[in-house]
């Protein structure tokens, strides 16, 4: 992971990959598959949603659909923050990817910033 190579949309799409394995390995109780269900939708839709904002209507368009990205990003690290702190999985397991979470939430902002100061 440390060769950052491929494109955007590998990345996330790998992330989203990932992030199925945890829910996959989240225990069998009510929290485990309560946060599993919400772990799954908004770990994914980062991915589903790049595809959307490579189609934007507009600057503007694409500046929201950025912004649904992010706030995704943002409802995945608390997910995996409670994931650790439960402790539902062992945090050595989450570690990985709550770092890549945290770039990925840092891309997105710095494309926000430069979208916006493109547009204006």
């Amino acid at each position: 992971m440390n060769n950052r190579k491929y494109d955007l949309e590998d990345r996330l799409i790998d992330f989203a990959i990932r992030i199925s394995e945890i829910v996959e390995s989240l225990p069998n109780t009510k929290l485990g598959n309560h946060i599993g269900g919400q772990l799954i939708r908004c770990g994914t839709s980062p991915a589903l949603n790049n595809g959307e904002a490579q189609s934007a209507e507009s600057k503007n368009d694409f500046i929201h659909k950025l912004k649904v990205i992010l706030k995704e990003l943002r409802e995945t690290r608390i997910c995996l923050k409670i994931i650790i702190r439960k402790p539902l999985l062992k945090p050595e397991r989450i570690n990985d990817i709550l770092k890549e979470n945290n770039e990925l939430i840092a891309i997105f902002l710095k494309s926000i910033e430069t979208a916006k100061k493109r547009n204006s």
